[in-house]
């Protein structure tokens, strides 16, 4: 999308990946249901962790719901993460996207056409790293050292928000924009100095290659990422009966991941994404996982879509301002959990993440 200041926010060779990426992609056809994965994710078949979309994709939840009914689901994974799906999105390559608040709200910005239609994976921590034996030790000892930062994705404003909260600013560190992976071999490489990441650090520091040197201990919900099940708005107008089959199982995948004799089966499940199962046990420490698999709009996901739409703004990453009224489209999920008796399953959180909301659901 021309708008989207990608000059400053990717090399001119990230671009061309993501583009080679979404050009791979067939043009949607009303027979094949694509779905988008903002993440390169791993494993045989290729899958991911973290999410309840994890859950549908490696035990083909879709693909029964759609069995018989001449509808092909497809699943592509990218590894130019939200920015990319957008690419995918706007060239109407895709149907519907698991991706983070703040490529969504770019795209938004940008007059990309989509409906947010429940969670995928909330209250997820940014993680800081530094190369075994570096002399960083805080956040505030990252001043005028080379950072890693993944531009453009859900983690980019928490890790502003994380400078700003130790008296930095990117201005005051060197950034060097790097996917996930690149991050990972750049650490153990010593190619920079420190790095912002996800729960894909933990393997490294448990091979002794890192240390991580912030977690979020408190679990302040303002330094989480949040990610939402997202749908072409074409595709929702034309295709409500599928859009409904979709969250419906999505819907069943997040009760059971929900179920807490369920945690170890979850993490199995995700860690054929080759993520270690301790990796994914570190970084669901001290947090209920039934609310990070809550699928639910509730005021805590709107608030935290409304914060990022607003600083987005502010750091200048979109050029005008973002409104979420009228983006999320709760329908389809408040459908799915009266007929399967969930509409009290789940707690719905306030604003601050912490105080439950009367609401399970919020309007549009």
């Amino acid at each position: 999308m021309a708008s989207f200041n990608a000059k400053s926010l990717f090399r001119k060779g990230r671009i061309a990946a993501a583009l080679a990426a979404v050009m791979a992609v067939p043009l949607a056809q009303a027979d094949v249901l694509r779905i988008g994965v903002a993440t390169a994710g791993g494993g045989d078949p290729v899958t991911f962790s973290g999410s309840t979309l994890g859950i549908v994709r490696n035990q083909q939840l879709l693909e029964k719901a759609f069995a018989g009914s001449g509808t092909d689901v497809q699943w592509f994974f990218f590894k130019g993460a939200g920015p990319a799906v957008n690419e995918a999105l706007s060239n109407q390559q895709l149907d519907f996207a698991y991706q983070g608040d703040l490529p969504a709200v770019v795209g938004r910005a940008n007059g990309l056409d989509t409906k947010l239609l429940a969670a995928l994976g909330v209250r997820a921590n940014l993680y800081l790293a530094v190369p075994k034996g570096s002399d960083i030790k805080s956040i505030e000892d990252l001043k005028g050292k080379k950072v890693a930062v993944f531009r453009g994705t859900n983690g980019h404003l928490v890790s502003i928000n994380l400078l700003a909260e130790h008296g930095l600013t990117e201005r005051d560190i060197k950034v060097i924009n790097l996917d996930t992976g690149s991050t990972q071999a750049a650490l153990v490489s010593n190619g920079v100095d420190a790095a912002f990441g996800g729960r894909e650090l933990f393997k490294l520091r448990d091979k002794g290659l890192i240390d991580i040197i912030y977690d979020n201990p408190t679990q302040d919900v303002r330094y989480t990422r949040q990610t939402a099940l997202v749908v072409r708005g074409a595709y929702e107008k034309e295709h409500p009966a599928n859009v409904q089959k979709v969250v419906d199982t999505l819907v069943d995948a997040a009760k059971w991941t929900s179920e807490e004799d369920h945690r170890e089966a979850v993490f199995a499940e995700w860690a054929k994404s080759n993520e270690p199962v301790e990796s994914l046990r570190a970084d669901s420490a001290g947090v209920s996982i039934r609310d990070k698999a809550s699928p639910l709009i509730d005021p805590f996901l709107l608030s935290r879509y409304k914060a990022v739409a607003e600083q987005a703004k502010d750091e200048k990453l979109i050029r005008r301002p973002v409104s979420i009224d009228g983006w999320f489209e709760p329908s389809y999920l408040q459908a799915a959990l009266k007929a399967k008796g969930l509409e009290t399953f789940w707690t719905a959180y306030g604003p601050d993440g912490k105080q439950p909301a009367g609401n399970a659901v919020a309007g549009k």
